[in-house]
């Protein structure tokens, strides 16, 4: 099943930097329309390069129009973003209900992006389908281009099923027999010590100091390097030659 995205039209933008980081943060969540209305510095602009930290696939594809309603033409769910209604009724969202929305309705999605500076104009507003705004301090109603599109990527890609490669890289638990193997390391390092003295308590400092060791979740590389920790600490680990390998 393909996976509809939205489309992220920037209104006005002023700098090719604000161009830029709004491109890389569409494709951090795997959007990759973008559509500029009236660029105020033209387009292609060198700036935007740059700070794309190379989203230029999403720069490459950009197509520039005249009006919003030209970028729009084919989007039958528009949201326009903004902090405030601008006296235009219309429908509040936030961006995880658009985001439910764009997948499930039938049509294209926009999601519209003001000026800079002064936000999108009450005639843009009024070329929407809803308002899509966050809850946000009203000290401090501030939001940059970037971190607007990001926000509402975001959203939108909890539906998409993107790869979470970091997940993948992470290696399994290890069994609990190496478990157990560090806990019983730990344990004959710590006795000629006297830690588990008095007799009385000794029962209760193991079976806290087993609660510590097991709560990490430890992987089977983890263990090995602690318990090498634990033999060079106990004097056990054997200087080396010079150009021989380390045993695990």
């Amino acid at each position: 099943m393909e996976v509809k995205q939205p489309v992220i039209v920037l209104v006005r933008p002023q700098l090719g930097e604000n161009i830029g980081k709004a491109a890389r943060a569409m494709l951090n969540f795997g959007l990759t329309e973008m559509r500029l209305v009236s660029p105020r510095d033209g387009w292609p602009n060198p700036s935007a390069g740059p700070a794309a930290a190379g989203a230029d696939e999403v720069l490459e594809h950009a197509k520039v129009f005249e009006t919003l309603a030209d970028a729009v033409h084919d989007c039958a769910n528009v949201y326009a973003t903004t902090v405030r209604k601008r006296g235009v009724t219309k429908p509040v969202v936030t961006p995880e209900e658009a985001a439910h929305e764009v997948h499930k309705d039938a049509g294209r999605s926009a999601y519209v992006f003001g000026p800079e500076r002064s936000g999108l104009e009450t005639e843009d507003v009024a070329l929407a389908r809803a308002i899509l705004t966050v809850p946000i301090n009203p000290a401090f109603a501030s939001l940059n281009l970037a971190q607007a599109v990001i926000l509402c990527a975001y959203e939108w890609s909890k539906g998409a099923a993107l790869a979470q490669p970091t997940l993948e890289e992470l290696l399994p638990p290890a069994p609990q027999l190496e478990l157990e193997g560090m806990i019983g390391q730990f344990e004959r390092l710590l006795e000629p010590t006297n830690y588990f003295y008095p007799e009385s308590r000794a029962a209760a400092t193991r079976l806290t100091l087993r609660n510590m060791l097991t709560k990490p979740g430890w992987n089977s590389l983890e263990v090995r390097t602690m318990r090498g920790v634990l033999s060079a600490l106990g004097g056990n680990r054997k200087p080396r030659e010079v150009g021989t390998p380390q045993p695990d």
